[in-house]
């Protein structure tokens, strides 16, 4: 794909297109012939200058029939102040379907070619305008499902991330260059302070276990946290996913087993994007649908990120919740102990965790939320529950500055080995050529993250992800 960007110029449309939807749809191009193009179709009234920067008004029009094909404003911004460090011109036309389309097509008639996905982006990188960090944080803000989210792809497109990875990139050149001079002017220069190596080297080791530690959260932040409500029929469950999604996304009746298969609901909890499945409730069933539906909540329980184990606080902690809680228990979990309100001793108030395994002997060892799902009682509680798991329990995901995705992950894990390797290697006395094969391993995996030195087949692997348009 790379080898086929020089002297392109490409087209896209840049918003989503819908008929009935949106009132202003753009189409994008970049390239040396993206001015000529607009040039040949925009007609502006008047005699205006063509100026970098400014907003044009005019018709778009059919270059051989003259035939008006939309209404549109024009953007235009030439190289170098472009997003792709390219002359891009927009052409802002009426939402819809068939305006956008008309103007791309014309486009392509003149010469253009539809971009590829990411292409935008990828040319923006290829001209020194973003580091590869940057153009993958574009990627995660435009799919950010949730502020928090969208902050650290902010973060990381202001080079938040790009600056401690070029620091220890530096750091790691550095070493290699003490090193490889004692390789080859051993005679001219005091020895080598392996002292002094070995505590770089263990510096540089911290701060990589550092920017390791944010991967599994920064996953969480990009793809959300999946949590499954399971519990016995007729417990809750529906009432509680109607009453935090602030819907009728269930159907709630006094039925046992009314929930037949996984109801989900998309929420945002303190800024992390949240899948909410309601589950069948378990239970032996002679019903085959039921009994399907029952084997999808146990299948659904195994792969969530949070189980909330839903009980009953009129009729306790029975033997069935505790064969389900023995089937969860090795998952993060949160007992909800529901329909508190019809319990006598507790009507009107909410009791403490404390209180309700005093009395309902549940397991002390999983965080307990009182609740009346029904009433949409105790969803702040719930809530701060599973805030509390994100930032202090197994889930981790809250409170980043920034957060690394599986490639980079990848990449600083084979930095990290190759430093651990040197230190093997200095530990074992062998000669110093053998360092640099290490430190050269490092520092090549740590270029390969912000893009100072990556393959092509890495690029198309990247971009291939974007949207057309970006």
């Amino acid at each position: 794909m790379i080898s086929n960007l020089q002297g392109e110029t490409i087209v896209a449309i840049a918003t989503a297109v819908a008929p009935q939807q949106g009132s202003v749809a753009i189409v994008r191009l970049s390239g040396e012939q993206a001015l000529a193009i607009a040039q040949t179709l925009f007609h502006t009234p008047g005699q205006q200058t063509w100026e970098s920067h400014r907003i044009f008004y005019g018709h778009i029009r059919h270059p051989q029939t003259h035939q008006l094909v939309d209404e549109a404003l024009l953007l235009l911004m030439l190289a170098p102040r472009s997003y792709t460090r390219e002359d891009v011109v927009e052409f802002h036309c009426h939402g819809g379907l068939m305006a956008v389309q008309q103007v791309m097509q014309l486009c392509l008639e003149q010469g253009a070619r539809l971009a590829n996905p990411g292409e935008f982006t990828l040319r923006a990188f290829l001209n020194g305008r973003l580091d590869l960090t940057q153009a993958e944080s574009v990627a995660d803000l435009v799919g950010a499902r949730s502020p928090q989210a969208a902050h650290v792809a902010l973060v990381g497109l202001q080079g938040k991330l790009a600056h401690p990875i070029r620091q220890l990139r530096t750091a790691c050149l550095e070493i290699l260059a003490e090193v490889e001079a004692r390789i080859d002017f051993e005679e001219d220069l005091p020895p080598l302070d392996e002292t002094q190596i070995q505590t770089q080297l263990q510096a540089v080791l911290q701060e990589v276990e550092q920017i390791l530690a944010t991967a599994d959260r920064g996953e969480l932040l990009r793809t959300g946290l999946k949590v499954a409500i399971v519990g016995r029929p007729n417990v809750g469950k529906s009432s509680l996913l109607n009453a935090w999604s602030q819907s009728d996304r269930a159907i709630v009746t006094d039925l046992p087993g009314t929930t037949r298969d996984i109801v989900e609901s998309q929420l945002v909890v303190g800024g992390i994007p949240v899948q909410v499945l309601d589950t069948a409730g378990i239970r032996e069933a002679d019903d085959r649908v039921e009994q399907i539906g029952v084997e999808r909540s146990r299948q659904t329980a195994q792969t969530a990120d949070l189980v909330l184990l839903m009980i009953d606080a009129e009729a306790g902690w029975t033997e069935a919740d505790r064969a389900i809680y023995q089937q969860v228990s090795h998952r993060p979990s949160i007992l909800i102990v529901n329909k508190i309100d019809l319990v006598g001793d507790w009507a009107g108030k909410m009791p403490t965790p404390q209180a309700i395994q005093l009395k309902l002997k549940v397991p002390a060892n999983v965080p307990i939320v009182p609740m009346a799902a029904a009433q949409r009682q105790g969803m702040g509680a719930l809530e701060a529950a599973i805030l509390d798991q994100m930032h202090t329990g197994q889930l981790q995901a809250a409170n980043l500055d920034f957060a690394i995705n599986q490639r980079q992950a990848a990449a600083l894990t084979r930095a990290r080995l190759g430093l651990q390797q040197v230190q093997t290697t200095i530990a074992h006395q062998l000669p110093l050529d053998f360092w640099t094969i290490d430190l050269r391993s490092a520092i090549q995996a740590l270029s390969e993250i912000t893009g100072d030195e990556v393959t092509e087949s890495v690029l198309d692997r990247i971009f291939s992800r974007f949207c057309i348009g970006k």
